[in-house]
């Protein structure tokens, strides 16, 4: 598995699996499933509610909790310093572990700053080796690492063939940010990388598949991806993805893929905003 180096040194896999939309009762064997083909980094969240799924899974796994990568993020029901707390020592509780590998803000809303001093004195304890957030646009990110004292060391956001991001990807990089691409298959508003026929022609000189053509155009660029299926077989299939390398040329071409800059969820937009502090906070 490749790795890439966040910005305090730790290696982090390119490529996980993801839980998002995982049934509670399935996630379980979905994510033994998972770590039995080969995956080490699982990413979930408190909003997911498969929390317990994913850390019943890896301790029947027989893995060591050293050679698993585990990622959840604090919602935005429990925002602020007290709540974020609480619930990041009740995340450790479902997974069953004494450290989480990597912690994300998974909105840019509530009390965003209480919950980072919280996640700060986590990461300072112990309990984190790395913090970071997630959906946080330009400008929020921009504003956000601006204030805080440990730097974002991760922002996970909508990324895949045809939702590049190459609004954000300098900004990013000039902060030492490593970019965590959720959908990267597609995602919510997008269908079009599976059925891909320049992706597809990419693939067919590699004996790939468009799918995986697309996962290693983000893992190449240094961007992690975080797949979901179900199906072992699929995951299997998306984790086979570094015995090959794209070429420049072929990189250029998906890059004329691209139709959002920023994703198909606006993050900003007013009516989802309310509805989220309205719902959750």
């Amino acid at each position: 598995m490749e790795t890439i180096k966040l910005s305090n040194g730790l290696e982090m896999p390119l490529l996980g699996y993801g839980v998002f939309q995982v049934n509670p009762g399935e996630c379980e064997r979905c994510v033994s499933d998972a770590l039995s083909v080969g995956y080490r980094m699982i990413d979930t969240a408190q909003a997911y509610a498969n929390e317990e799924g994913v850390g019943a899974a890896w301790r029947k796994s027989g893995l060591r909790r050293e050679d698993i990568f585990l990622v959840t993020k604090v919602w935005i029901s429990n925002a602020g310093e007290e709540k974020a707390a609480r619930s990041i020592n009740e995340s450790l509780r479902k997974l069953q572990t004494d450290y989480m590998d990597l912690l994300l803000i998974h909105q840019a809303y509530g009390d965003v700053f209480g919950t980072w001093r919280a996640m700060e004195r986590a990461y300072k304890d112990g309990k984190v080796r790395a913090i970071g957030v997630s959906n946080f646009q330009e400008a929020r990110y921009f504003d956000f690492h601006h204030y805080v004292d440990v730097k974002p060391m991760v922002n996970q956001l909508q990324c895949n063939a045809l939702i590049q991001q190459h609004g954000i990807e300098p900004l990013l990089a000039d902060t030492g940010c490593a970019l965590m691409a959720w959908g990267p298959l597609g995602g919510q508003g997008v269908d079009g990388i599976i059925k891909s026929e320049l992706l597809g022609g990419i693939g067919a000189k590699y004996g790939k598949t468009a799918s995986q053509v697309a996962l290693r155009w983000l893992t190449q660029r240094g961007i992690v991806a975080i797949p979901k299926s179900t199906h072992k077989e699929r995951m299997a299939q998306n984790l086979d993805i570094f015995d090959f390398t794209l070429s420049d040329a072929d990189m250029a071409e998906i890059a004329t893929l691209n139709q959002h800059d920023s994703g198909t969820v606006n993050f900003s937009d007013m009516q989802f905003v309310k509805y989220l502090i309205e719902t959750y906070g």
